[in-house]
């Protein structure tokens, strides 16, 4: 443990030494300073017996007002916001000395000036006040001076007495360019209730929190819990909520083992922080040692999943990696990102469609990619329902134009990202993605690549996704649309779906359908009110909200596998293997035959012969 530390940790501790010091030292002069007020400021006068009695009393009156300080906290309150009541407990306290010396020295039968305890009083009430009313006072002069500036400083409350919360208030405190004013801390430790944190009162766990923001007017919250679970740093989180005040969040523990704890790692608390269960975490050296070293060709890897898989496989040290996209700006986005992060990286970006089949087989003739993660379709539920004939050439036929590439050129895992819609689709993007896994499940059995699908629910922050939209939505004054009350969806967060494909290629062992257990499903009603409140608003008050109906091709509920699936654990407890399902692979290419004509021909069919491939499949009229 360092100097400053340690000067840190016992804070409180030296504040009420210096105190109890500066407490004798009045008490010792009051005594001597009553009598020769008494005798009207003359040594000359004054009779030597009362001095020999304050003398020979003196131990003991220390003691005894001590101890009476001790029981009217005056060394517990908070004295940078003392009222009233802190006031009064310092006349109560020095009353409880004199009367006790009255009591004392009749019975030591030590009489003294019945003048000399009224002057004495007086002197002590003015000097214990003073003492400790004296940084209130400078405070307000201070404040008066700086003016508007002061005013428009922000209460704040933080979250954690530990060293981050000790580091965070010491930053708000030095710092002339910080417009937070640490007012107190909460935290769970009952032992430290009552204590002080860089001269900030440590108030209470979190049972006080809605109490104390309101009653110190708190601007905002910093929750300062790095090594908490995330399970307890969301229920204190739905607590804060529930203030109305902006709240910030120190990300992790890793920022306590680098020392970079710092009002600059502050960030605003997002949705992802209130999931119902913990994230999930990757098994690093399973990664490591199935991608490092390896050609890895990301599709799709500009967009929200593709370009996490490229930071996350680029951090492996894989041998060159090929990032292939049809949208040139988030393809020039990702590459300029990875060149800066990773300058030692084998990088190769190209500009190309899945669906055309000369151009995805010269790619991998070219680079001869040891593993692919086909990350490229379209996914937007509504807007695929509109253009059904292109979900399935892309989807459908990129998909399985990418894994024939794969098969031809000596690729070794081939990954699909597909769905939840997948399972009972309602719309032609889920039922494309399905005819995405059979595919998958059909090339498997026939080639020497390890064919897999990779299935999880909707992401949040994707391109997309409703967590964007609400937030566009809130920041224009409302309304925040959500289509049906009870809509629900399973929720991952960006880095958990990269996770689950990067594990799923490590684990593949070819046919495999990998399904995530992503906790209870969360109804979008919730999610939108949530936000709502990160933002600062009140929920149908403040923001409204208003329910547009079910789109074309939604349904209230997703379902992660099919019924004939079943499940299959992993090393991995998180993560499942759906059975799959067996199918007549001869009819399967007969009708891909005929569904690629129809595609071609932007038929008005397309549906139908897709019902005829997934029975699942239910047309919404």
């Amino acid at each position: 443990m360092n100097l400053e530390s340690l000067i840190e940790k016992n804070a409180p501790r030296n504040r009420i030494a210096l105190l109890t010091i500066l407490d004798i030292l009045i008490i010792m002069v009051s005594g001597f300073l009553a009598l020769y007020i008494r005798f009207d400021f003359a040594f000359g006068k004054m009779d030597m017996k009362y001095v020999d009695y304050e003398l020979y009393y003196l131990p003991v009156n220390l003691v005894v007002t001590i101890i009476i300080f001790i029981l009217f906290k005056l060394y517990r309150s908070v004295w940078r916001f003392a009222s009233t009541t802190e006031f009064l407990n310092v006349i109560g306290a020095c009353s409880g000395s004199i009367l006790s010396q009255i009591i004392l020295m009749a019975l030591l039968k030590m009489r003294m000036p019945v003048s000399y305890y009224l002057m004495k009083y007086i002197i002590l009430i003015l000097g214990i006040g003073s003492l400790r009313f004296a940084y209130r006072i400078l405070r307000m002069f201070q404040e008066k001076r700086l003016g508007s500036r002061q005013d428009a400083r922000k209460n704040t409350m933080v979250i954690g007495a530990g060293e981050a919360g000790a580091m965070i208030i010491k930053e708000f405190q030095n710092s002339r360019y910080l417009d937070q004013k640490v007012c107190c801390v909460v935290d769970d430790n009952a032992a430290k209730h009552g204590k002080y944190l860089r001269g900030v009162k440590i108030m209470g766990g979190r049972e006080e929190i809605r109490f104390l923001a309101h009653e110190m007017n708190v601007d905002e919250i910093v929750v300062a819990l790095p090594s908490a679970p995330q399970s307890e740093v969301r229920e204190i989180l739905q607590i804060c909520q529930e203030t109305g005040c902006e709240l910030k969040v120190l990300p992790g523990l890793y920022q306590m083992i680098t020392g970079e704890v710092s009002v600059s790692k502050l960030r605003r608390v997002e949705i992802e922080d209130l999931l119902g269960r913990e994230p999930i975490q990757l098994q690093v050296e399973a990664v490591m040692d199935y991608v490092e070293g390896k050609r890895i060709l990301v599709t799709g890897g500009g967009g929200s999943i593709g370009s996490e898989l490229c930071r996350q496989v680029a951090a492996h040290k894989p041998k060159q990696l090929i990032l292939v996209d049809i949208y040139e700006n988030n393809a020039y986005d990702i590459q300029q990102e990875l060149k800066y992060k990773y300058p030692e990286l084998d990088l190769v970006v190209l500009i190309a469609s899945v669906r055309n089949t000369h151009r995805m087989n010269t790619i991998f003739e070219t680079y001869r990619p040891q593993i692919v993660y086909h990350a490229a379709a379209h996914k937007h539920v509504p807007l695929m329902e509109d253009s059904p004939n292109e979900a399935i050439k892309n989807n459908v036929f990129g998909t399985y134009k990418t894994a024939q590439a794969a098969d031809k050129y000596g690729v070794q895992r081939f990954v699909l990202i597909s769905t939840d819609k997948a399972v009972n689709p309602t719309n032609i993007m889920g039922a494309s993605k399905r005819i995405c896994e059979m595919v998958i499940q059909m090339m498997n059995k026939h080639s020497k690549t390890d064919f897999v699908a990779v299935r999880f629910g909707n992401v949040l922050g994707s391109n997309g996704s409703v967590i964007p939209l609400f937030k566009k939505q809130i920041e224009q004054g409302g309304p925040v649309t959500v289509t049906h009350p009870e809509i629900i969806r399973y929720f991952m967060t960006i880095p958990e779906a990269v996770s689950l494909v990067l594990q799923a290629g490590a684990l593949a062992k070819g046919g495999e359908i990998f399904v995530l257990d992503m906790g209870e499903p969360v109804k979008i009603l919730d999610l939108a009110k949530n936000l709502i409140r990160l933002s600062g608003y009140k929920p149908f008050e403040d923001i409204p909200i208003e329910f547009t109906g079910l789109r074309p091709g939604e349904k209230l509920y997703e379902e992660l596998l099919m019924g004939e699936e079943g499940l299959q654990e992993t090393s991995n407890r998180l993560i499942h293997i759906g059975k799959p399902i067996e199918f007549d692979e001869e009819r399967f290419l007969e009708q891909l035959d005929e569904l690629k004509k129809i595609a071609d021909k932007d038929s008005g069919k397309v549906r139908q012969k897709v019902q005829e491939i997934v029975p699942t499949y239910v047309i919404k009229k």
